[in-house]
């Protein structure tokens, strides 16, 4: 790199003709890597040192319609079976295709932690209809947790959307003059463990207050669930496995 050129810094974003380029520092690394994190929606250039990023920089810029179509290509989807399990919320359903209205009912065995999803199908796994299944439970729990927290915080509920976004686990809109404030929540987040889902809605529920990130609304997060850095940490790790659980939906 010459004095003149561009300086670089470890966990910088740079944008390539419309696609963003996260730059990282990995001292193990022997050599300049790209690679994409679909839930982010960019790409990411490791290089060992942080006079090598330059080079991350130039490398990702020559393969940059690779990286895009990587970043564009869906997540394979695992196909579903009678009899398989999902693990909703710390629950697991066991998967019964014998008809076509979703409902869950208690496992005959007994076991606690166990329900059976009924009517996910006509003799095979119906994928929507599961969703559609998981969907319900989602609004459901987000519901009663958002009520919790707001109470909590002291700010009136507000309605509880569900969303399919690649890149974010919940948004939440402020009230405006004359409306009201919304809160967005992945659907998905039923695939994590409750705890972690907790946090998002809880994370959603302190911008009701505080609408950027600053101390004070970290510290309404922490009131609310305590340390929230394993499950952000948890997020960035399993996350992306999430989307690969059943296909994606319009919102």
């Amino acid at each position: 790199m010459g004095l003149f050129g561009p300086r670089y810094a470890h966990g910088q974003s740079i944008d390539i003709d419309g696609l963003t380029l996260r730059l990282t520092v990995n001292a193990r690394s022997r050599r300049i890597s790209l690679r994409v994190d679909r839930l982010r929606g960019e790409a990411i250039a490791v290089a060992p040192n942080i006079r090598h990023l330059a080079d991350a920089v130039a490398f990702a810029r020559a393969r940059r319609d690779w990286l895009a179509e990587r970043l564009a290509r869906p997540e394979p989807v695992a196909p579903l079976a009678a009899d398989d399990h999902l693990v909703v919320f710390g629950r697991t359903w066991r998967l019964q295709p014998d008809g076509r209205r979703p409902r869950l009912v208690d496992d005959p065995d007994g076991a606690d932690d166990v329900l059976r999803l009924v009517g996910c199908g006509a003799g095979v796994v119906d994928p929507q209809l599961v969703t559609r299944a998981v969907r319900q439970e989602a609004a459901a729990v987000y519901s009663r947790r958002t009520s919790w927290h707001c109470g909590r915080l002291g700010a009136p509920p507000p309605p509880v959307r569900l969303a399919d976004a690649r890149t974010r686990w919940g948004s939440c809109t402020s009230a405006r003059p004359g409306g009201c404030a919304s809160i967005r929540l992945s659907w998905r987040l039923a695939f994590a463990p409750l705890a972690v889902a907790d946090y998002v809605v809880a994370h959603e529920c302190a911008h009701l207050l505080e609408a950027n990130h600053g101390p004070r609304f970290w510290s309404h997060v922490r009131a609310l669930v305590g340390d929230e850095r394993p499950h952000r940490v948890w997020l960035r790790q399993n996350g992306a496995a999430l989307h690969a659980i059943l296909p994606r939906t319009r919102n």
